[in-house]
C-alpha cells in the first residue's frame, strides 16, 4: 500500500498539526504501509492558471515547470492521500489549495454522471482510493472544522476517493505544553497512532478513534485565559 502525506503547515514539523501527523504516520508504517512524507513549504507549486492546457493541448501534463511534474505521477499511483494542515480562515492554507487546484491533469475533460452527480472521470492510470485529513486550530470548538470537512469530502468525490477519516485537534495551542508537562492526554496521542494503523489495515478510521483525538483538553474558560496570555506574549515579542 502506497501512501503520500502532505504536511501543508507553513511551520512544517514545528507546528501543532505535525504532532498528530507524526503519530499517524508511525501507526501506518507499523501496519506495513509504504509512506512518503512531503512538506509543501519545501516544494515549488505555482497557482493553477486555468488555461486548460493540461486537458486539451498536452493532455495529462501541466506546462508549468515546478514540482507538480514529479508529484502528479506519485499521486496517480498512491492508494491513500493524507493532507495535514492547520485551519486558516475556516479552510486550508493557500499552498494546500494550490496543490489541489493543480491536480486537474489527473482528470479527463469530460463530464459524466457518477452516483447521480456531475463529475469528471479519472484519467487512465490514476487510481481511485482513500484520503485522510489531519487538522488543528486555535479555537476551542470542534465545529470550526465543518467547512473544511465538507470541502475535503467533495474533493474526494471528484477524484473517486473516500474521506476515510479526519483527525481534528481543536484548541491545539495547549497540545505541546500539555505533552511537555506530562498531562494525562496519552489517550489522544495513542489514538492518533491507532488511526494510522486502522486506515492502513481497515481502510477507514473508526468514529471512536476520531473522537478521542478531538476530545476536549481543557474547559473552554480555562483555555481562553491561556490563549489570551499567549497572544499577549506574541504581541510583546513583535514590539506592540
Amino acid at each position: 500500500m502506497k501512501v503520500l502525506t502532505f504536511n501543508c503547515s507553513p511551520k512544517m514539523n514545528q507546528g501543532n498539526t505535525a504532532v498528530i501527523l507524526a503519530l499517524f504516520v508511525e501507526g501506518m508504517k507499523k501496519a506495513g504501509a509504504e509512506v512518503e512524507e512531503l512538506n509543501l513549504r519545501k516544494l515549488s507549486i505555482n497557482p493553477c492558471r486555468g488555461d486548460f492546457i493540461c486537458w486539451f493541448k498536452d493532455p495529462g501534463n501541466c506546462y508549468q515547470d515546478d514540482d507538480m511534474k514529479t508529484l502528479l505521477p506519485k499521486m496517480a499511483e498512491a492508494d491513500i492521500w493524507v493532507f495535514a494542515a492547520p485551519l486558516y480562515v475556516d479552510s486550508m492554507p493557500g499552498p494546500m489549495k494550490n496543490l489541489l487546484d493543480r491536480m486537474m491533469p489527473l482528470l479527463e475533460p469530460d463530464i459524466i454522471l457518477r452516483d447521480g452527480h456531475c463529475r469528471h472521470p479519472l484519467r487512465e492510470g490514476t487510481k481511485p482510493g482513500k484520503i485522510a485529513l489531519i487538522s488543528s486550530c486555535g479555537f476551542w470548538e470542534k465545529d470550526n472544522f465543518d467547512s473544511l470537512i465538507v470541502h475535503m469530502e467533495l474533493f474526494g468525490k471528484n477524484f473517486r476517493r473516500e474521506l476515510a477519516g479526519a483527525l481534528l485537534r481543536p484548541h491545539a495551542g495547549v497540545l505541546k505544553p500539555m505533552i511537555e508537562a506530562g498531562a494525562p492526554i496519552q489517550d489522544v496521542l495513542n489514538a492518533a497512532e491507532e488511526a494510522g494503523r486502522q486506515l492502513a489495515q481497515d481502510g477507514e478510521i473508526s468514529a471512536e478513534t476520531q473522537d478521542t483525538v478531538s476530545r476536549p483538553l481543557a474547559p473552554c474558560e480555562v483555555y481562553l485565559e491561556e490563549a489570551v496570555k499567549g497572544l499577549e506574549k506574541m504581541r510583546g515579542a513583535h514590539g506592540h
